[in-house]
């Protein structure tokens, strides 16, 4: 894993406010195109300290990055017409329906629309 993304998945798992952390990590999309009916979502990263005061391993936080099934929609495709959710919102889907990449070092997936299954209010809700 490069240290970019490295670094980015531990400001993200460390984060008050991982929706905020996702979106400073990724930065400006305003110039990037969506193709089709994907959707860009950022990869939930579950905090590094649990509920219970459990300090999780850099390797399991990184886990996350391949295992997690929900995420921040950040942008959608040009094809994408009205849809039921919206930027800012999280979501859940399968992590066998996706093209896992990085966006400025951090994690992201490219779903299409019709295979987002879930609206959730809180990503960890779901893991």
């Amino acid at each position: 894993m490069s240290v970019v993304t490295a670094a980015k998945i531990q400001t993200i798992s460390q984060a008050a406010d991982p929706k905020k952390a996702i979106f400073d990590a990724v930065g400006d999309l305003s110039k990037e195109v969506i193709l089709w009916d994907l959707v860009l979502i950022g990869t939930y990263i579950r905090p590094e300290k649990t509920s219970g005061g459990i300090i999780r391993p850099r390797e399991n936080i990184e886990e996350d990055t391949y295992q997690s099934k929900s995420g921040l929609v950040l942008k959608f495709g040009i094809d994408v017409v009205d849809p039921v959710y919206n930027e800012g919102d999280w979501v859940v889907y399968s992590i066998k329906d996706g093209w896992s990449l990085t966006v400025n070092g951090t994690p992201c997936r490219l779903i299409p629309y019709d295979r987002i299954r879930m609206k959730v209010s809180d990503p960890s809700v779901v893991f």
